[in-house]
């Protein structure tokens, strides 16, 4: 049995509100790897973006997010995980992969801006092009997809821990 659960989805899916409810209640750890990114680099996460750029963001996000050992936790990584191939691998190892899916119109509603939020575009890219884009990537690494629209967050978590006891954690 892969004793972690690693939630995958866009930004403002709630991977780390949902998240720390969720370990709460199943009596697990949780780490939000933003978190870890920030405290390994010394700084807020835009500012890395800005110093290193995108890509340099991504090769960091990579390798805090592949030499994560935990057991009994739940682990919160940021949306752009998906990117990094042997970080995925890894939580596919060690964990169940649980993507928070919700429709662009929810996600959009959620985020007035996209880049306050620290959403990295590349040049010419809309939000709706990175949706869809990641969306790809969170349902080919999903291990259980739990879809919140319609739901309120109390739902959502209900129906994630039903989906996780379904699975037989």
């Amino acid at each position: 049995m892969r004793s972690n659960l690693i939630f995958i989805g866009m930004p403002a899916v709630g991977k780390s509100t949902i998240g720390v409810v969720v370990a709460k209640r199943l009596g697990m750890h949780f780490i939000d790897t933003d978190l870890l990114i920030q405290e390994q680099e010394g700084r807020l996460l835009r500012e890395i973006i800005a110093d290193v750029g995108e890509d340099g963001f991504l090769k960091i996000e990579n390798q805090v997010n592949r030499d994560v050992n935990v057991k009994n936790a739940v682990i919160s990584p940021g949306g752009s995980v998906v990117y990094c191939h042997e970080a995925m691998q890894h939580f596919k190892e060690i964990g169940t992969v649980v993507y928070l899916k919700a429709s662009y119109q929810t996600i959009k509603r959620r985020i007035r801006s996209p880049r306050k939020r620290g959403v990295v575009l590349r040049e010419g890219q809309t939000f709706k092009d990175l949706y869809h884009e990641r969306t790809k990537l969170f349902e080919q690494y999903a291990d259980i997809t739990v879809c919140e629209d319609g739901y309120r967050i109390e739902q959502t978590i209900e129906n994630v821990l039903n989906a996780v006891e379904s699975l037989g954690k």
